[in-house]
């Protein structure tokens, strides 16, 4: 018990030493600026370990958790050897890529449609059943961007994009941009054909009337030329706000049919910001956070983070941030599984308690936290989108 728990800590320790924040990475940002230098790393790891934030108290020990803070508190993660950094950020890693069954039945076309998809602790196979028509479609995409981690030279990057049935210039639709973890790349979410979880849950959707389905785009959220899933400097991760705002996100509004009035000469993106929503799952969430809410508030309206990781921001640094944000929030949903032991603790400290210090959130409004059973993995994470692509965009 005693080794498990000392491997939850250097995971969770780890990952907090890693994420650097370096001058530049936050220029562009609208609504507050991420902190940098060395005084602003530790800040930041401090702001991220719950014991410093009263929300430690709401968290349990049925999953060793507190625990684990209490061990946290004991040892800085800058005191970490780079043995312990890299074999905490392998065993994240590892978790997070682990196998989860994907395997789904060919859906029946008879089937009654009637809508009953709800929030939930799991997914009906109906949602994850594979359609063979009426289904949307996966194209591959290539776009230039910039090395804001470094130089600033032009580079080109992939993404993933998901259409909707029926995909027409003639409509306009919604986008969610979905992020992916530290250990993976635009093609984690696994949105690479016609098998995908992701557009099964989109495609069943749709096809019973639960929700009006959107774009999903999967970019990869390191903003470097080192941009590979194997890329041993994180640091990338945290400029991708200057990626969303000057080329992915007017990429995708040139190329695709969004409610975006577009033009190559610039035009207003906080206009159509109700029809922008990002989420996304452990770093991928914690882009969401600092980045989306953080930085980029005013190019989207719906958030989503699954098990955010840590270096999230805590919920009294987010409250700071958005003191004087004057854009809606529409939604924020939180998920976790209550056996995560690499971000069970900082996905806790950034939105459990965010209603109490933050009055733009309002429970059963605007905002959700929902726990349930599972780790580190795409168990949660599939359900994580499953619920949240019922309540963007409404």
């Amino acid at each position: 018990m005693k080794k498990q728990k000392n491997r939850s800590v250097k995971a969770v320790a780890a990952m907090l030493s890693l994420a650097l924040v370096l001058a530049g990475c936050g220029e562009g940002a609208q609504s507050g600026q991420t902190k940098t230098g060395e005084s602003g790393i530790l800040e930041a790891a401090a702001n991220d370990t719950p014991a410093n934030d009263t929300s430690a108290a709401d968290l349990t020990a049925e999953n060793g958790t507190q625990e684990m803070e209490e061990t946290m508190g004991n040892k800085e993660p800058e005191s970490l050897t780079d043995a312990e950094r890299e074999s905490g950020i392998a065993e994240a890693i590892a978790q997070e890529t682990s196998a989860v069954d994907v395997t789904a039945e060919t859906a029946s076309a008879d089937e009654e449609r009637i809508p009953t998809a709800e929030i939930s602790d799991h997914i009906p196979v109906k949602y994850i059943n594979l359609r063979v028509t009426e289904c949307g479609k996966i194209e591959h995409i290539s776009y230039t961007t910039h090395d804001y981690y470094g130089d600033g030279s032009e580079i080109t990057k992939e993404a993933n994009v998901y259409l909707p049935d029926g995909y027409s210039e003639d409509k306009q639709y919604n986008v969610l941009y979905l992020m992916h973890g530290i250990g993976g790349d635009e093609t984690e979410w696994g949105m690479t054909g016609n098998t995908s979880r992701v557009k099964c849950i989109m495609d069943n959707l749709a096809y019973y009337g639960d929700i009006e389905s959107f774009i999903v785009v999967t970019p990869n959220g390191r903003s470097s030329a080192d941009f590979g899933k194997n890329a041993k400097d994180y640091n990338s991760f945290y400029c991708f706000g200057q990626e969303l705002r000057n080329d992915l996100i007017p990429y995708i509004e040139s190329h695709y049919s969004t409610y975006a009035e577009y033009s190559e000469d610039g035009y207003d993106m906080s206009a159509s910001r109700a029809h922008r929503a990002m989420a996304g799952l452990s770093m991928g969430g914690m882009q969401t956070i600092n980045i989306g809410i953080c930085e980029c508030v005013d190019l989207f309206g719906y958030f989503g983070a699954f098990s955010a990781a840590p270096t999230s921001n805590a919920a009294a640094k987010i409250a700071e941030i958005l003191e004087e944000n004057e854009y809606p929030i529409y939604y924020f949903y939180n998920i976790c599984g209550t056996g995560d032991n690499v971000a069970y603790a900082s996905a806790s400290a950034a939105a459990k308690r965010l209603t109490a210090v933050c009055d733009q959130f309002k429970d059963g409004e605007n905002y959700m936290w929902q726990e349930v059973k599972g780790g580190h993995d795409f168990n949660v994470w599939y359900l994580g989108f499953y619920n949240f692509a019922q309540l963007a965009f409404k």
